[in-house]
């Protein structure tokens, strides 16, 4: 098992920053990429960043949902087991409850929520205008 606790959410004026931070524990050496989602009131849970990695860390990619990309920055410290995600140039559009996820298959894709094994409790993004 693997247990995700999310950080770093909060109320932000639009054109504001924030960081979520994703820690993981237990068995995260059995995980090959980790993403964050996102889901507003009344639609359904969207992807937003993934991060994957070689089984060795010798390389990565990155993956962005085209509302975010060019504000959005996905980042992961392997000392720390933490996933990050750094929003900037945020906008009222992007408030919703931001999910931490991983995934422990090699394959498959990485922006759906059924290809994730484990999930975060969530932490509540909010863009004032």
């Amino acid at each position: 098992q693997v247990q995700l606790v999310e950080s770093g959410g909060g109320l932000v004026q639009a054109g504001g920053s924030l960081r979520l931070s994703c820690a993981a524990s237990g068995r995260t050496f059995s995980t090959y990429a980790m993403g964050w989602f996102r889901q507003a009131p009344g639609k359904e849970r969207e992807f937003v960043a993934a991060f994957s990695w070689s089984a060795l860390n010798a390389y990565y990619n990155t993956y962005y949902a085209d509302s975010v990309k060019g504000r959005f920055t996905i980042s992961r410290d392997n000392a720390k087991n933490t996933v990050y995600l750094q929003m900037n140039s945020l906008k009222p559009e992007d408030t919703a409850v931001y999910y931490c996820a991983a995934k422990d298959r090699v394959s498959g894709s990485y922006y759906y929520t059924r290809e994730y094994d484990y999930w975060g409790q969530g932490t509540q993004v909010t863009v004032s205008s």
